[in-house]
């Protein structure tokens, strides 16, 4: 199945994820304003910035996807869920297995700070599986299923909660793309251009594939940010696609 994403240019569909400090992120924006569209802020910029770093990136004129992956009863989750929309995130992560309520909490709360802010819907994203997970490592945790199908039935459940989509590595994407439908945010970290190294990544595709499997966005992180010249990589890259 098609994506209806196709028709969007391919550098407003790769994400470059700033895991790293403040200063080598405004660095990085800096040196990637006017060619990459969105930057993703996880866990350790935003813990150590807050709110402060979406602002700024925001204001360079940056997509934001905060990825703070949120997981807690649906009352806290909907509370966060409108927080960083009201902190302007544009795009924002919960774990599928907190449960349809929760995740249904969450586009609730950033429906109504939506509304408040006068902000458009942030994209609403349900964690799977992660990336650096395979069946092994969900053994150790309980879960019996393999990868693919404890990552198609936590996609369902993300579609019942009506949330805009998911993220899941490369390798699940084609099958979530006949599952949620061609308008489904499909968002697919594990990308790494031939020849990268994996690093702490079990799921992997190169950008060609995951796209030809139905990701709507990719998130590249190391292969771009670690390079000699960020904005080149990021462009060897839009080229290649």
């Amino acid at each position: 199945m098609l994506s209806s994403f196709e028709s969007i240019p391919t550098r407003e569909r790769v994400i470059v994820a700033l895991d790293c400090g403040i200063d080598e992120a405004f660095d990085l924006a800096d040196k990637l304003q006017g060619k990459a569209t969105w930057l993703k802020v996880g866990m350790t910029l935003f813990y150590a910035n807050g709110p402060a770093i979406v602002y700024a990136l925001k204001e360079r004129g940056f997509k934001v996807f905060l990825d703070l992956k949120f997981h807690d009863i649906p009352h806290q989750v909907e509370g966060a869920a409108a927080s960083a929309t009201g902190n302007g995130a544009d795009m924002l992560t919960m774990h599928t297995v907190g449960g349809v309520d929760m995740m249904s909490a969450a586009q609730k709360g950033a429906e109504r700070a939506a509304e408040e802010y006068g902000f458009e819907v942030p994209v609403t994203l349900g964690i799977t599986v992660l990336t650096s997970m395979n069946e092994e490592g969900l053994r150790e945790i309980g879960v019996s299923r393999s990868v693919a199908d404890q990552v198609a039935v936590l996609a369902e459940q993300a579609k019942i909660a009506g949330i805009s989509g998911v993220v899941a590595s490369p390798q699940e994407a084609a099958e979530l793309r006949e599952l949620l439908g061609p308008d489904a945010y499909i968002v697919t970290p594990g990308v790494r251009p031939a020849g990268s190294e994996r690093g702490d990544q079990s799921r992997v595709a190169t950008p060609a594939e995951a796209f030809a499997a139905g990701a709507s966005h990719i998130v590249i992180g190391r292969p771009i940010t670690q390079a000699d010249d960020p904005a080149a990589a990021f462009e060897r890259i839009v080229a290649e696609l």
